[in-house]
């Protein structure tokens, strides 16, 4: 294979298995890097892409899929000064919105939403982060202003968001619970965060014996659906916050309104879809890798390994919900 070729795998029809294939190396064009792609993050919305069950993420066909990417710097674009070839850098690619994802050995990427990968972590480690750190920021940091001493609660805490949720809150002081699955309880603890099994709790119980009635000050929900509207029931009076990265469906927001509470969506791929605040992915992610050289964050892997011939079966994996950690593709 020539240099001006890679090996990516390319999805050419909804609901098919990926096809492995020899094509042009990109170029990148002003303001983008070219990164050798180490390691792709698996995410639960990069299953709905390949499944056509996410067309808000308007990724037409044929595609190369992947939101998340760590690697090395091998070329610079026109425009660029913040990266040099050798770099080591990690973040959300592509894989929506037309642009190229990460199942590939090389991608082409705008700089303004990478970062330089945190020193103490692995690639594997490192591309497990970007999209679930991303939301979680956007949802507890941006959103709610999330401070410290507050009572926040996260629903679906075992998850990529989840994880990365529990363990911003933590760092910012908050006192922190997550609701998971009953076989989910070792993961929510690891992380520090007290774990409630949502399926055999009601919402009036856990907030009775959690907050004493009064509510959660935040609440996180990455679940969607009934979890979002158990969400309204469970925030506080007046200042509560209610943060939804699935508010999808149709809800009633009286149970919210008469708490004079505050709801807020987070849409991680606006900046990729627009092309506008792709900066601010950069800046979050430079706050990660602080986080992570600090000790204050570290996915937690799923310890099984995938390549690029079987990649297919870690995102099946994904759609099963048989991981039991963060799935990473190494390239």
């Amino acid at each position: 294979m020539s240099s001006e070729h890679m090996r990516a795998l390319v999805l050419e029809d909804y609901g098919a298995p990926f096809v492995y294939r020899v094509i042009d190396r990109p170029r990148p064009d002003f303001g983008e890097v070219l990164i050798r792609v180490k390691a792709s993050g698996v995410n639960p919305l990069d299953a709905k892409i390949k499944a056509g069950e996410a067309e808000h993420a308007k990724q037409p066909l044929p595609a190369i899929l992947g939101i998340d990417m760590a690697g090395i710097v091998v070329e610079v674009g026109e425009g660029v000064t913040s990266y040099a070839p050798g770099d080591k850098v990690y973040g959300m690619t592509g894989g929506v919105a037309g642009l190229q994802g990460s199942l590939a050995e090389y991608v082409a990427v705008d700089a303004e939403l990478i970062a330089r990968k945190p020193a103490n972590l692995t690639m594997r480690e490192a591309a497990a982060i970007p999209f679930g750190f991303v939301t979680a920021w956007e949802g507890l940091v941006d959103k709610a202003k999330i401070e410290e001493g507050q009572k926040v609660l996260i629903h679906g805490g075992s998850g990529g968001i989840g994880q990365m949720a529990i363990q911003i809150a933590r760092a910012f002081g908050a006192d922190v619970y997550a609701t998971d699955t009953d076989d989910k309880q070792a993961i929510i603890e690891w992380f520090g965060a007290t774990h409630i099994d949502a399926d055999t709790v009601s919402v009036s119980d856990y907030v009775n014996k959690y907050t004493r009635g009064a509510g959660f000050d935040i609440v996180f929900d990455t679940v969607g659906g009934a979890t979002l509207d158990a969400s309204f029931e469970a925030v506080k009076q007046y200042n509560g916050h209610v943060i939804s990265s699935l508010g999808w469906g149709s809800h009633s927001l009286a149970p919210l309104s008469s708490k004079a509470a505050t709801y807020s969506g987070v849409f991680t791929l606006l900046p990729m879809l627009t092309g506008m605040g792709r900066e601010h992915h950069g800046a979050i992610l430079r706050e990660a890798t602080r986080m992570a050289e600090a000790g204050q964050i570290l996915p937690l892997l799923d310890p099984r390994h995938f390549h690029l011939q079987t990649a297919d079966q870690a995102l099946t994996l994904i759609v099963r919900r048989g991981e039991t950690g963060n799935i990473v593709v190494e390239i």
